[in-house]
């Protein structure tokens, strides 16, 4: 063994020093400048503007569907949250998809409502006309 405490069998011949830059094949060159920011399209960061939807208005017209008007509101309200769900499927990551889908689910059920409520009258009315009352 040497005096300066390396052992006999590292040697220093031939070493070399490895390059600044690595160059792999398929990956981008590594050098020791700062990295990039890197910009996600659909997470909705600063400067991305997404557009306005109807979804609330569409989801309180197929409430008053279901409630008091019935399909004088739903059919409104399944039009408008259509356009919306269109809207909002354009834009991944949209805050308003759920409300339009939502929206579209009351707006059915209203329209749905509505039907039976037609049936069971159209029942009673034809039950009433053969009875003879």
């Amino acid at each position: 063994m040497e005096e300066s405490g390396v052992p006999d069998w590292v040697s220093t011949e031939g070493a070399t020093v490895p390059p600044e830059t690595v160059i792999l094949e398929g990956s981008p060159n590594v050098t020791s400048q700062a990295p990039q920011q890197i910009f996600v399209q659909g997470q909705g960061g600063p400067g991305m503007i997404m557009p306005t939807t109807n979804a609330v208005l569409a989801l309180v017209l197929g409430i008053l569907g279901i409630v008091a008007c019935s399909v004088c509101t739903a059919l409104p309200a399944l039009i408008l949250a259509n356009g919306a769900l269109t809207t909002t499927s354009q834009y991944p990551g949209h805050p308003d998809q759920g409300l339009a889908k939502a929206a579209q689910i009351v707006a059915w059920i209203g329209i749905g409502l509505f039907i039976l409520m037609m049936v069971v009258y159209g029942g009673l009315f034809t039950a009433m006309v053969l009875s003879g009352a």
